[in-house]
């Protein structure tokens, strides 16, 4: 993972100012699917970052997989600073993320920096998190406003 927050640099439709939690950078996603005993690995572009303090929350929008049924799709991810047994990871897929309808579970969308807390340990390598606080809002800023 490699994100910096860009505040205010993805105007969209009804925000054209974008959001103070913009950001930019990628993550590499290698992932070991015990159940096929497959290793999945896919490309993403960061698109929102926010920290708190030791944390933080960000996510990414996949733009290379293997499966190209991932193209573009949204998964979040938190990290907590420190290396081997200190830093910890989360992810938005597999154990958090589920809702359930009819009955049945199903992975619902991730909107920008969902994730859970950083909830598995680093066993090797680490994480750093520099804290940085959210920018103010800019005059005007309101969602739907063209200012």
């Amino acid at each position: 993972m490699d994100a910096t927050a860009a505040p205010f640099s993805r105007p969209l439709d009804r925000l054209p100012k974008g959001m103070p939690t913009d950001a930019r950078g990628t993550v590499t996603i290698s992932h070991a699917v015990a159940r096929t005993k497959e290793t999945r690995t896919a490309e993403a572009a960061v698109d929102c970052l926010v920290t708190g303090g030791d944390p933080a929350t960000l996510t990414a929008v996949v733009t290379e997989s293997a499966d190209p049924e991932e193209v573009g799709t949204r998964y979040g991810f938190s990290v907590k600073s420190g290396g081997p047994g200190r830093g910890r990871l989360a992810f938005s897929w597999g154990v958090a993320n589920l809702d359930v309808v009819d009955g049945k579970p199903v992975a619902p969308r991730v909107g920008t920096c969902m994730a859970p807390a950083p909830f598995a340990p680093a066993t090797e390598g680490g994480f750093k998190v520099t804290h940085g606080d959210l920018p103010a809002l800019p005059a005007g800023w309101q969602p739907g406003e063209d200012r």
